[in-house]
C-alpha cells in the first residue's frame, strides 16, 4: 500500500512541476511573443484557467505527501519526504502571498481596462514563479529520493 501511494504522490507531484515548469519556460515565452493585446488576452484566459485548477492540485499534492510522511513515519527516508512536504508548504505560502494577488488582478484585465503597469506587473508574477518553480523541482527531488 505505501508503494502505491509514493507512486501516486510522485506523479501527482511530478505533473504539477512540469506544468508549472512549462508556463515558466514556454507559455509564458510564447505568450510574451505574442501581439500585445493577443498576449495578454491569453495571460488572463491562462490565469483563469489554471487559477482554477491549481489550488486543488497543490492542497491535494501537500495532502498526498502528508499521509505518505505518517504512513511511512519509521523508514529511514522519512526526513526527505517531511522536507518535501514542507518545501510544498513554502509554494503554498508563496502563491497565496505573492502570486494569486496578481494573477487574481490579472485574469480580469482586457485591452480596455488594464492598468498601464500591466506588464511590470506580470514580470513580477513570472519572478515570483521561477522561484517557485525552482522551490517544487527541489521537493519532487526529495520525493524521488525517499523511494531510491
Amino acid at each position: 500500500m505505501l508503494n502505491a501511494l509514493e507512486v501516486v504522490t510522485i506523479v501527482v507531484v511530478g505533473v504539477m512541476v512540469g506544468v508549472e515548469f512549462s508556463v515558466a519556460f514556454v507559455m509564458n515565452r510564447i505568450l510574451n511573443a505574442l501581439p500585445e493585446d493577443s498576449g495578454q488576452l491569453g495571460h488572463a484566459h491562462g490565469g483563469r484557467m489554471l487559477g482554477a485548477v491549481m489550488p486543488v492540485w497543490y492542497i491535494g499534492s501537500l495532502v498526498l505527501v502528508g499521509v505518505w510522511a505518517v504512513a511511512a513515519w519509521h523508514h529511514h527516508s522519512t526526513g526527505l519526504v517531511v522536507a518535501a512536504g514542507a518545501l510544498l508548504m513554502l509554494s503554498v505560502v508563496m502563491s497565496v502571498l505573492l502570486l494569486v494577488p496578481i494573477n487574481n488582478r490579472n485574469k480580469t484585465w482586457t485591452p480596455d481596462n488594464r492598468p498601464a503597469d500591466w506588464k511590470q506587473q506580470l514580470n513580477r508574477w513570472e519572478r515570483f514563479h521561477y522561484v517557485r518553480v525552482a522551490v517544487l523541482i527541489a521537493a519532487f527531488a526529495l520525493l524521488a529520493a525517499a523511494v531510491v
